[in-house]
């Protein structure tokens, strides 16, 4: 592959995963075309043209899922297109959708179609949820023997009790049927030669290029910062999925990336290098950070007996950089960088 000549599109630029995959490919020498939903908000703006080659190989388009017409001048003239993009909160004011789940797919469905009308894009690559893979049986009473590419989360009411808030069911609800959507997109009969893949992330740690803690690192601290909202999230992941499936933000581009440039490759891969309890997160932290109480309360979280039985990725050749403890580790030091974890101890100097 050529990478100098090759364009590739990328949406919601400016999210933790989006922002480093972006900073990755100008770095490879990709062209790459970067969506923002509004830009006028300049800080944004400001900081994806402060990555290195950016002046050269970025350019910037403005495209909302809410009006998702708009993706069609970003993916022209591209190769490979990431959509990262998907929305959290519904926006009120919306008059065509009710809900997150519907403006998801509406947005979908546009940027596939202009995938194919653009004539030059070989493969679209969605950053899908291990939620929509959970390995709950249809009728919510127990799990199937291991979570791999085969598991669906059911979508019916026999799960309601695990969802402990609404944004987290729609959540749920967008990412399963979005990515069941962009699956139908790359079979023979409604793919007209695209190729789609699917990565199924799961709780994504380790540093950033944005100025904040992310969300999701702020899940993998919450136990040593007492953040209640975070651990309940933690929590949920662990009823849901078995155990938690942990991924490197680094190692999330790099599947990005491993998907894209290899010479063909298509359909759903989970994304994540270990599979562990809200009790292991906890021990680490007891035996590495002891300058850090974890509360019991949160470290007892519900416990299941499952296998991760997913090997699809590495079967194509991607290998992870980053175990557990290395992710974990990589969650305080962002932390400890935005100032958001402070040590309690009180250092007198005489």
């Amino acid at each position: 592959m050529d990478h100098a000549s090759c364009k590739v599109c990328v949406t919601g630029a400016s999210g933790y995963i989006a922002s480093l995959l972006i900073n990755k490919l100008l770095a490879k020498g990709y062209t790459v075309h970067a969506t923002l939903r509004n830009l006028k908000d300049q800080s944004k703006v400001d900081f994806l043209k402060s990555f290195p080659q950016s002046q050269q190989k970025l350019v910037l388009f403005e495209a909302n899922i809410y009006n998702s017409v708009e993706f069609e001048h970003a993916i022209k003239g591209c190769e490979f297109v990431f959509h990262v993009a998907t929305p959290l909160i519904h926006q009120p004011e919306s008059q065509q959708f009710k809900d997150i789940t519907e403006a998801s797919l509406a947005g979908s469905k546009s940027i596939a179609m202009f995938c194919k009308k653009a004539g030059t894009v070989k493969r679209l690559i969605y950053t899908g949820s291990v939620v929509s893979a959970s390995p709950m049986k249809e009728d919510g009473t127990g799990f199937k023997d291991v979570m791999d590419e085969t598991c669906w989360t059911p979508l019916n009411d026999s799960l309601s009790y695990l969802y402990h808030d609404a944004y987290v069911k729609d959540y749920v609800y967008s990412k399963t049927v979005t990515e069941k959507y962009m699956l139908s997109c790359g079979n023979n009969e409604n793919g007209g030669g695209l190729e789609v893949v699917t990565l199924l992330c799961g709780v994504v740690g380790g540093d950033t290029l944005q100025f904040f803690t992310p969300s999701s690192v702020e899940i993998c601290i919450s136990q040593i910062t007492e953040n209640a909202k975070g651990y309940k999230s933690l929590e949920f992941v662990q009823e849901f999925l078995g155990k938690i499936p942990l991924v490197h933000v680094d190692d999330v581009c790099e599947a990005h990336m491993f998907c894209m440039e290899s010479s063909s490759i298509n359909g759903r891969f989970l994304c994540a290098s270990s599979y562990v309890s809200i009790q292991e997160i906890a021990d680490h932290y007891v035996l590495h950070y002891p300058e850090f109480t974890v509360n019991q309360e949160y470290a007892d979280g519900p416990k299941k007996d499952m296998k991760w039985g997913s090997t699809k990725l590495c079967d194509k050749g991607f290998v992870y950089k980053y175990d557990a403890r290395m992710i974990l580790d990589d969650c305080i030091k962002c932390a400890r960088r935005m100032g958001d974890l402070q040590s309690p101890y009180i250092y007198i100097y005489i």
